[in-house]
């Protein structure tokens, strides 16, 4: 669509736009614009709305036209060798963390061991400073260096697939901090679990190879500045936050339906692909890499395989009357994790608007305090805690009790006073979160567990995942979610199998479906995290009862509160337009979400001192560019993004001594579409960045050439709905309300965009082309 064609077409529904001061929306807060979000001023804006329309400007139009099929060939191929990087690099990453957290808790718990023998505070002190120091590397990192790293960061990820930019969460540093600080925090024994921040590292990579480095040291490429835009940006992320779920569970069909479920708002088949190709090579890489440690290579960490927590020993049917205590594991998950949301959130908020803001060492103590208190009862507890006799070994030969040093499993000897017995809680506590999990999982281990210990545990642990999320480390609530899940899940399976007394039913099945629950019922995920479950347990048989638990768990959480991710951007003020929208917006109009009553814009050539003053005065990033018509009627003829004016503006090259319009080749070959393109994960040039001498302030700028003459248009009487899912669906920034338009060209149907119809259709303009059909042409 031609700026010409701005003027005639669309001119009947713009023209009526500025002579009736109907407002136009900027970004979209709520329904229609997100940068209400923002602070009133530029300088203190803490997120952005990204630009993932294609602004159909002429140096978009040039570059289009420049373009032949070898460089769409080459296009592609880069997404897919972008997609195989990605791969690899976060298969690589999440092999280096596990291997670094095994290890870091192997020589910890073998110190603590060993140290034990002669003096057990003498232990205890070697334990809390093994963890201490670990947890302060980790918040060291963050508040010093990465400050983006701190939290999951699946709620800023969130926040980017669906339109908004948070400044600094895909930076170099930013991947650096999330390394090195999960390594410190899941290795220093913390309440929190790695798989969330690889989620965010795997977004890091892939955001970091689409612009060839880092924002310092980067490659100029010119096949590397094809993918300098947020929609190109936006794909790559979405590949890095699959890769990061399947590197993390070793889940590579869950990590697809993760990204299409939990994080993204928009997919198509490409993007699917390619996704899907992304989980595949992360895989490959994991099992690759973990090859290398079958002979103990890798120290304390195993060879190990994708299958963590294999439960298809287990339990093999289930009875109708099972379903009533499945179906109760359902509504304690939805009940409890309701209430971590809402703990973790009220938490979270006081330490954002009160505690964080009194300064960086705040913060490290507070983590150390946490660090301690976490080892006190993770040390102390167990020590007050009976010992129970190891399982008979003629009934049990399978069953290797104590478990000896150096290698995972169940059965801890921990303070007993015979080597034929076993502390249950020391079983739980002193290991690494994976292993403790297994050991919660574990089947056909009967009584291994008393109920006071999965209390004492459940309450304990409970309460340290509460306090711990929010500190300034990097942190994931899979886990933790996990280990409470399976904690309650194995006292309802041990009620179970007391009551109906039946062989067969197994306490570590009820562990997994009490895990699903508690997950179902803090995050709010169904479809994605019953394949992650049934993927890392090797345990299709239970794919019914893990849906039946996730349903149940999400519709009695969802009554309470939001789910947790959605809960923590909401706290970080970042506007996420949820998968649908509220009912109440049915009997709202398009104009009732407007909230300003004029419109800033901006004549076609304006003074560059007025561009200058507005662009200071408000902080729009959207401004409609008007036109006197021959007729004197006035034309809307597109919108202008304030990044393009500040790159215009920066350049000069474009300025001009009167108001006399240009002509738009003028511009050709002086911009590219990389030009207008803000930096990852950073504000961008400003308005306040931009010197301009006095005699430059009265020069003018003919702003046709940089305009978007073909912008998103509804109706003011149009429902909210249609706009909120019109926001959603195609990642808009603006849309335009008019008002109801007095005349219709014609009207388009699904047939008329079909490939066969319109190749017929320009073939027969070419061949019966008329004089009047030229001059109506011409005319729009």
């Amino acid at each position: 669509m031609d700026v010409e064609s701005g003027e005639g077409a669309t001119g009947l529904m713009w023209s009526r736009l500025l002579t009736t001061d109907s407002p136009l929306s900027d970004d979209a807060a709520g329904a229609v614009a997100a940068d209400e979000w923002n602070a009133a001023n530029e300088a203190s804006s803490v997120v952005e709305s990204l630009d993932y329309e294609v602004i159909e400007s002429v140096a978009y139009r040039d570059d289009q036209a420049m373009k032949g099929w070898w460089q769409l060939g080459s296009y592609v191929t880069l997404k897919w060798l972008f997609a195989l990087f990605i791969g690899v690099g976060t298969g690589l990453s999440a092999f280096a963390i596990n291997v670094a957290v095994e290890n870091f808790s192997g020589w910890k718990f073998l110190a603590t061991f060993a140290i034990m023998r002669h003096s057990y505070l003498a232990g205890f002190v070697i334990y809390a400073l093994f963890n201490v120091a670990l947890v302060f590397s980790s918040v060291y990192i963050v508040t010093s260096f990465a400050p983006a790293a701190a939290g999951s960061g699946i709620p800023e990820l969130k926040g980017y697939l669906n339109g908004i930019d948070t400044p600094g969460i895909l930076l170099f540093r930013t991947l650096v901090g999330k390394i090195l600080g999960s390594i410190g925090s899941v290795g220093g024994g913390l309440a929190l679990g790695k798989e969330g921040p690889l989620v965010h590292t795997g977004a890091c990579i892939a955001s970091l190879i689409g612009q060839g480095g880092s924002t310092k040291y980067y490659l100029n490429s010119r096949w590397i500045r094809m993918f300098k835009n947020d929609r190109d940006r936006r794909d790559l992320v979405t590949c890095g936050c699959a890769a990061g779920v399947s590197a993390a569970f070793r889940a590579p069909v869950g990590g697809v339906l993760f990204a299409l479920e939990e994080v993204t708002s928009w997919w198509r088949s490409q993007l699917l692909w390619r996704v899907f190709f992304t989980s595949a090579i992360v895989a490959v890489m994991v099992r690759t890499a973990m090859g290398w440690c079958t002979h103990g290579n890798c120290g304390h960490f195993g060879s190990g395989g994708f299958i963590i927590w294999d439960t298809s020993g287990g339990q093999e049917d289930y009875s109708f009357y099972e379903l009533w205590p499945m179906a109760l594991l359902g509504v304690i998950g939805g009940l409890l994790g309701a209430l971590f949301n809402q703990l973790t959130y009220m938490l979270s908020s006081y330490r954002r608007n009160v505690l964080h803001k009194r300064g960086n060492r705040v913060k490290i103590i507070e983590v150390c305090l946490v660090s301690l208190i976490t080892s006190m009862l993770s040390f102390g507890i167990p020590l007050l805690n009976k010992c129970t006799p190891c399982p008979d070994p003629v009934k049990y030969p399978d069953i290797v009790c104590p478990r000896p040093q150096q290698h995972y499993g169940n059965y801890v000897l921990f303070n007993c006073p015979k080597d034929s017995q076993y502390n249950d809680l020391a079983t739980i506590f002193f290991n690494t979160p994976d292993d403790a999990i297994r050991n919660l999982f574990s089947t056909k281990t009967v009584h291994e567990y008393s109920a006071r210990s999965l209390l004492t545990f459940l309450a304990l642990f409970f309460f340290l995942a509460t306090i711990t999320y929010g500190t300034a480390v990097p942190a994931g609530q899979f886990v933790p979610g996990i280990m409470i899940g399976a904690t309650y899940g194995r006292l309802v399976g041990m009620l179970v199998v007391n009551l109906y007394k039946k062989d067969g039913i197994d306490e570590g099945t009820y562990a997994l479906l009490g895990a699903a629950s508690f997950l179902g019922g803090s995050m709010r995920m169904t479809v994605s995290l019953c394949v992650i479950m049934v993927e890392i347990t090797n345990n299709l048989q239970l794919l019914p009862l893990i849906m039946l638990v996730l349903l149940i768990s999400k519709a009695v959480g969802d009554a309470f509160n939001m789910g947790f991710y959605e809960q923590q951007a909401y706290l970080r003020q970042i506007p996420l337009l949820e998968s649908r929208p509220k009912r109440f917006l049915r009997k709202l109009s398009a104009k009732d979400a407007l909230h300003t009553s004029k419109v800033v814009s901006f004549p076609r050539v304006s003074k560059v001192g007025s561009i200058v003053s507005v662009l200071r005065s408000v902080s729009h990033n959207g401004f409609p560019v008007i036109e006197q018509l021959q007729n004197g009627e006035t034309a809307v003829i597109g919108l202008v993004l304030r990044s393009h004016l500040l790159v215009v503006l920066q350049t000069k090259a474009d300025f001009q001594h009167g108001p006399t319009p240009g002509h738009e080749n003028r511009t050709k070959n002086k911009y590219s579409v990389t030009d207008f393109v803000k930096p990852v994960s950073s504000k961008g040039l400003s308005i306040f960045d931009v010197n301009l001498t006095a005699v430059e302030m009265e020069m003018y700028l003919d702003l046709q050439p940089f305009v978007n003459p073909s912008p998103y248009i509804v109706s003011e009487d149009m429902s909210l709905t249609k706009v909120y899912n019109l926001f959603r669906q195609l990642g808009l920034r603006h849309v335009c309300v008019v008002p109801r338009p007095s005349r219709i060209l014609g009207v388009i149907t699904r047939k008329d965009l079909l490939p066969e119809s319109l190749e017929s259709e320009s073939s027969a303009r070419k061949r019966y082309k008329t004089p009047e059909m030229e001059l109506l042409e011409s005319a729009l």
